[in-house]
């Protein structure tokens, strides 16, 4: 058994519910993965459904893993078209100066914004991330701060950016949460962007370094981004995305003790959430889920559509405790506009967070002639009576 769908309507002539849905009443299941990392999130990037979470909402320093962040602001300026891949940068002091991973740029060198994504992205340069700083926003500091504020649009709510490497600051947070929710919105909203984090090299002034993300090294199978990040009070994490037979998982761990143990541990997770969890396809996009009967309108009936395809990604235990309801008032009074939101799916099962996909209008329903009105008032009254 895929599902259990069940329907609740209410009535417009008596306000009550026909059918109540059913809810799950069992407990989640206990963790069928243990990890030594201090926190860690797997997702699917179609759904957003958690598959592994372990602290997944505990304020931890990212290390480098917040150049995520750096690199999204370029990427938006660079889709907004404010912001081209050959534009140059200046190197000023403070850039040349700053510690930790560099790559190598020089005092009065004017670097192009291609070779500085590179910079930061493959060789994790820190200085390459304060020539962006300074160049997009005059300062590190009123950088830092805009990479906050884009942060909360885009739905990182516990992070907090001091600075553009991810270098120590008390204040400079974030959750293996949203760095899961910033690779998604990297990998969805910048495709021709995204094949920077493939790769493997860069050489710049000379100096030929190699990606840092171990598992693109060792060529784990579907493995083609993103970032690690380390420091001694971050100890070693890694945000990763990996894609196997049209699937995308998205894995962020944090808190490790070495790099061995970074690529042991990410990889065994990686492993088991593709081995262990699918992709149910439940319903098409502009797939009617439902007919529902409507009201003084010139159609009797109008679908109730999802806008896009409806997926959810589970583990095989808890594939047969999935319950879908469909939510809806009917009769549905006409007018009715195409896209109109006319009711709601709701998803649950065992680890899954109860999630509400939208219902539109299929198409219009214009409002009925007044034969048809009458007809209807007359029927509704009969069937109401009985």
């Amino acid at each position: 058994m895929l599902a259990r769908l069940f329907i609740a309507t209410r009535t417009r002539l008596t306000g009550g519910l026909v059918l109540l849905a059913l809810a799950l009443g069992a407990p989640l299941p206990a963790a069928a993965f243990e990890t030594a990392a201090r926190a860690a999130i797997v997702i699917d990037h179609r759904s957003g459904d958690v598959l592994f979470a372990k602290n997944p909402d505990e304020r931890l320093p990212p290390a480098s893993m917040s150049k995520l962040m750096t690199a999204y602001m370029v990427f938006a300026r660079l889709e907004e078209g404010s912001l081209r891949l050959d534009d140059e940068f200046p190197v000023s002091e403070k850039a040349w100066r700053t510690g930790g991973s560099k790559m190598f740029v020089k005092v009065g060198d004017r670097v192009t914004v291609e070779d500085l994504l590179r910079g930061v992205i493959v060789q994790s340069g820190n200085d390459a991330c304060v020539v962006v700083a300074e160049a997009l926003a005059g300062s590190e500091e009123a950088f830092a701060e805009r990479m906050t504020r884009r942060a909360r649009d885009i739905g990182l709510a516990d992070s907090t950016f001091k600075n553009a490497t991810g270098l120590p600051d008390p204040e400079h947070l974030t959750t293996v949460r949203d760095l899961a929710t910033l690779a998604r919105t990297i990998i969805a909203e910048f495709p021709d962007y995204y094949g920077f984090y493939a790769l493997t090299e860069f050489e710049y002034a000379g100096i030929h370094q190699k990606n840092r993300n171990p598992l693109l090294q060792a060529g784990v199978p579907g493995v083609d981004g993103l970032k690690t990040g380390h420091t001694s009070e971050a100890g070693y994490g890694l945000v990763a995305s990996a894609e196997r037979d049209g699937r995308r998982l998205i894995l962020v761990v944090a808190g490790l003790e070495s790099e061995r143990q970074r690529r042991m541990e990410a990889e065994r997770l990686l492993e088991y959430a593709f081995r262990d969890f699918r992709e149910y396809r439940l319903f098409a996009a502009d797939e009617a889920v439902v007919e529902a009967p409507v009201w003084m309108g010139a159609n009797d009936r109008v679908g109730l559509v999802p806008a896009g395809p409806v997926a959810v990604t589970l583990s095989r235990e808890a594939r047969d405790d999935l319950v879908v309801k469909l939510l809806y008032d009917a009769p549905v009074a006409a007018p009715i506009a195409a896209g109109q939101q006319l009711g709601r799916l709701q998803l649950s099962a065992p680890g899954l967070e109860t999630r509400d996909v939208p219902l539109v209008a299929a198409h219009d329903v214009p409002p009925a002639g007044l034969l048809k009105r009458v007809q209807d008032a007359v029927s509704h009254l009969v069937g109401g009576a009985s």
